[in-house]
């Protein structure tokens, strides 16, 4: 069966509405109250290994303004940007990847150097965007780097 362009979108609403479906059902707090873990990002990474990095990075943009002005909408601009950063982040390698590497193997090696890319990235967005989201000093984000910051994203 040929992929048309509406059946491309069709199926991108589809897996933006099932992930902010998850984002719903599946939420819970870990290390820190704030920090808190949802699925909305395995139907983004279906997208992106069916459709491409780009598409990935579309729905991940979708799907991040969704959760900043539903779910999330205390944590503001910030937390849109945070989630965008570390999904987006996340989703371009991982695609980049397994496009190029296209097997079972290449799907483990793009999660893998997504997931190392997002948490190598999201250490230097946490020092700058956390202590202004919650009012503390840098050195208190940096106190919570590797006790709390650092195992989040790593989950």
């Amino acid at each position: 069966m040929k992929r048309t362009g509406v059946d491309r979108i069709v199926k991108l609403g589809m897996l933006t509405a099932l992930s902010l479906l998850l984002m719903y059902a599946i939420r819970f707090p870990m290390f820190l109250p704030y920090l808190e873990y949802d699925a909305a990002d395995v139907p983004i990474l279906i997208g992106t290994f069916l459709y491409g990095p780009l598409w990935g990075l579309l729905l991940t943009l979708a799907v991040c303004v969704l959760q900043g002005v539903t779910v999330s909408a205390a944590s503001g601009i910030i937390g849109i940007l945070m989630h965008l950063f570390a999904t987006g982040s996340f989703v371009l390698v991982s695609g980049l990847i397994y496009r190029r590497f296209h097997t079972l193997r290449g799907a483990l090696l793009a999660l893998l150097c997504g997931s190392v890319t997002m948490i190598a990235l999201m250490v230097p967005l946490n020092l700058v965007f956390t202590g202004h989201f919650m009012g503390v000093p840098i050195e208190t984000v940096k106190s919570l780097l590797l006790p709390a910051i650092i195992p989040f994203n790593a989950v």
